[in-house]
């Protein structure tokens, strides 16, 4: 990475503002790699070089995340303290420019994987309609489910509430006779729910278990994994 202002660094990855950086350095608590003394915070390092409190910078390239959402959490920077995915995360990682993100939404009564970042180019490339990675969902309903769903939701015709353009085909799984599991290939607002209300079923239960290539595994609800990036490139790419 590019040689840059130590304040700069800082204030960029959320420890403190550019003012505080000052006092920082008189505490001794910035350092070089190689034991040089930092003497002035205006001066330029490479970001991998400084040492806070003798610890790295986390995340120096960016974070890529996996987080299991809770039921009753939202994803929204602006929701009540307590209620939105982000206060489970550091509160240091919330005070980086730009901040961490989620790619996509659940709504609050939705849980499961969620991915967070604070690189724009995941979550443009993952949102956007071009790269069609398979979210796959489990599922249930208020009422039996019909046999010929399978084809329905398969044949790529189901024209939801407020739209003009049909869903992509999608593959739906029976599991039990209210259950199933659902995959598909784009992202419209809550479309599993409004997919099952055109054939009118209500969605009493809905938590997604998978994004592309990458699944919960033993992640708890309000537990979260950081990935290498790699990962996010070779997906974004396939």
């Amino acid at each position: 990475m590019k040689p840059k202002r130590i304040e700069q660094i800082l204030s960029r990855y959320g420890y403190c503002t550019r003012r505080e950086t000052r006092a920082w350095r008189r505490q001794g608590r910035l350092s070089l790699r190689d034991g040089s003394p930092i003497k002035n915070v205006s001066q330029k390092v490479s970001p991998q070089d400084l040492l806070i409190d003798e610890q790295p910078i986390e995340h120096l390239e960016g974070m890529f995340l996996i987080l299991h959402k809770p039921l009753g959490y939202v994803c929204s920077h602006t929701a009540p303290v307590g209620e939105n995915i982000y206060e489970l995360l550091p509160e240091l990682w919330m005070l980086r420019n730009p901040h961490p993100t989620t790619v996509g939404r659940l709504d609050k009564e939705t849980s499961g994987l969620i991915l967070v970042t604070d690189i724009g180019g995941i979550v443009h490339r993952w949102t956007s309609p071009r790269h069609r990675k398979p979210k796959v969902y489990e599922v249930t309903v208020d009422a039996p489910l019909r046999k010929n769903l399978i084809k329905r939701f398969a044949k790529g015709d189901i024209l939801m509430e407020g739209e003009e353009k049909p869903c992509l085909p999608a593959e739906l799984e029976f599991v039990e006779e209210n259950k199933a599991i659902l995959t598909i290939y784009e992202g419209r607002y809550h479309q599993v729910r409004r997919m099952f209300k055109h054939f009118n079923y209500e969605v009493v239960a809905l938590h997604r278990s998978r994004i592309g290539d990458f699944e919960l595994g033993d992640l708890q609800p309000g537990e979260f994994t950081a990935l290498p990036l790699e990962l996010a490139d070779i997906a974004i790419e396939a």
